[in-house]
């Protein structure tokens, strides 16, 4: 879906395919087919926007086969699809039964990650449409923050240097700009906005910068005014924004919202949870946290005196239940900042609710065309949310 923007801009918003995992090529277009489409359909578009999630194994089949890259940009425009962002976060294995911290193997220490990103680089300079000469990919916050010492951040710095490189030898050749953005999240060595600083303006390259999650924003208490303030002044660019809500539970202490967010804690993903200590005599609160929900159920392991705020994204217009609710207001100021001013500090944007079938058993889409159903809602409500701001829907 296109936006113009008041000051002329093109912004764009998607909605992430890592809610259907595949590994394959095979798997990706059968998403298109049983997915996408039918999303884009039941919305009345004629065209959407898609957040790919290549895995390792279908993005080397595109990557090694370029009539395999052109078949794939051929069923998009078939099915009236188009992809100006990738999610390079999750290598691979997405899908499985349990993920937990194999999310952030390989970091940006090993080889790996950077032979990954690079292939999705060239990748997304082969499906961008067009009229479209501005790619951007979210990926890994460097590393989870255990077994990271100086060497491997010096070895992360380094892959980080080389991709700057590889991106400007792009887009020389293709005449695509594909920017990289680190995606801050809780538990690992860039868990917040404040922490993307430091190591984006060591690299000081233009084409790599922080995507915004709203959810991540959001379980680490960061106050969307400060942190994008901070970012801008440091001269940090917002290469896109994952549009996403966490679980919040405002009264911890209590048996029944300890009931309530039990049915939340499933054994598939990591659900981070963080609660603020006590304001110190600079104004600032230092966060407790622990790196699931089940942890933070356990008697004594997290003070329930202040509320709760759990890495579970909810399905943006469906808040919980009382005695629970989301943060879709933290989401709502981000945007503000990012998209409802004089220019817009993205011009990216993608919807990320993967949990769908994470949810408690009753919430839990039950067929394919209740998915569908809620994709859309939720793509409605972003929409909704740009329009009051002075955006106007593009056909």
């Amino acid at each position: 879906m296109r936006f113009r923007h008041p000051d002329g801009s093109t912004v764009h918003l998607a909605y992430c395919t890592n809610v259907h995992p595949a590994e394959t090529l095979d798997g990706v277009l059968a998403q298109l087919r049983d997915h996408c489409e039918p999303v884009r359909r039941r919305l009345g578009r004629d065209r959407l926007g898609i957040g790919l999630w290549l895995a390792r194994s279908a993005a080397h089949a595109l990557v090694t086969d370029p009539s395999a890259l052109r078949g794939l940009r051929t069923e998009l425009d078939r099915r009236g699809l188009e992809v100006v962002t990738l999610n390079g976060f999750p290598y691979e294995g997405f899908g499985a039964e349990e993920v937990k911290y194999r999310v952030y193997k390989p970091d940006w220490a090993d080889p790996e990650r950077l032979d990954h990103t690079t292939s999705l680089a060239r990748l997304l300079a082969g499906l961008l449409p067009d009229d479209v000469t501005e790619g951007s990919i979210s990926t890994l916050p460097l590393a989870w923050r255990t077994a990271y010492d100086a060497t491997r951040a010096g070895k992360a710095r380094t892959a980080l240097v080389t991709l700057g490189e590889r991106l400007d030898a792009l887009q020389e050749l293709t005449g695509r700009s594909i920017r990289i953005g680190l995606e801050p999240e809780p538990g690992c060595v860039v868990e917040t906005t404040h922490d993307a600083i430091a190591p984006l303006t060591a690299i000081a390259h233009d084409r790599i910068g922080i995507c915004v999650d709203t959810c991540h924003l959001a379980t680490s208490f960061e106050d969307p005014h400060t942190a994008i303030d901070a970012l801008t002044a440091a001269g940090v660019p917002v290469v896109k924004s994952q549009l996403s809500a966490a679980l919040h539970a405002e009264h911890p202490h209590l048996p029944q919202v300890r009931e309530a967010l039990a049915a939340f804690a499933e054994p598939r993903f990591l659900h981070q949870t963080r609660t603020p200590g006590p304001v110190d005599a600079s104004g600032t609160a230092a966060l407790h946290g622990t790196d699931d929900l089940d942890e933070a159920l356990t008697a004594d392991t997290l003070p329930g005196t202040a509320p709760w705020r759990s890495h579970f994204h909810v399905p943006l217009h469906a808040a919980p239940a009382t005695p629970l609710t989301s943060t879709l207001p933290v989401l709502k100021a981000a945007l503000t900042r990012l998209v409802g001013g004089p220019r817009p500090l993205t011009r990216h944007l993608e919807v990320e609710t993967y949990t769908w079938q994470a949810l408690p058993p009753e919430l839990r889409p039950r067929a394919r065309a209740q998915l569908t159903d809620g994709i859309a809602a939720e793509l409605t409500l972003a929409r909704d949310l740009l329009t009051d701001l002075g955006l106007k829907e593009l056909p």
